[in-house]
């Protein structure tokens, strides 16, 4: 009977931490321009689990570095499609190639070493770097739907920094 009541404990137990877990994205998610996004990509990491606020940024950063890559990887493609958009092309790997190299590592080391502000630069320029490619093709961009990720994305990232400030 004594095991019974142990196992019944830690069953319950148990349940407190999943529930917990879920209501820590939630409840950070509820402070984020976009719930339903915020909880989505959080929702999509296994480390989102047991992470805190700090651990949740910097999932989120590795989410705008994998949004990066593939429009890099989109943009090469269209060199070959699209070769009368190359000058719009050059000037959004410019700016993919920052976001990669420079804002994303920012980011990273900041929040890594408890500096959220400078975490927070790195995420607003994700964003930044992001319209200005968009920009670049003065009408319809073969590249909207990726920018508008990148730009939902990095508010809902950079909310969740802001927490940490």
């Amino acid at each position: 009977m004594n095991m019974i009541k142990k196992m019944k404990m830690m069953v319950m137990v148990m349940m407190m931490v999943i529930v917990s877990e879920g209501s820590m994205i939630e409840q950070t998610c509820k402070e984020t321009p976009d719930f339903n996004l915020c909880v989505s990509l959080l929702d999509s990491d296994s480390r989102s689990s047991s992470a805190d606020i700090s651990g949740l940024a910097l999932i989120l950063i590795d989410k705008i570095k994998g949004l990066t890559t593939k429009t890099l990887n989109e943009i090469n493609g269209l060199y070959k499609k699209r070769p009368e958009m190359k000058r719009a092309l050059d000037e959004c790997s410019r700016r993919y190639k920052t976001i990669l190299n420079a804002d994303v590592p920012e980011a990273i080391e900041a929040i890594s070493k408890g500096v959220p502000k400078f975490g927070e630069d790195g995420v607003i320029d994700a964003g930044v770097e992001a319209s200005a490619c968009e920009r670049g093709f003065k009408g319809k961009s073969p590249l909207t739907s990726l920018t508008k990720s990148m730009q939902k994305i990095s508010n809902v990232t950079r909310a969740i920094v802001r927490m940490l400030l």
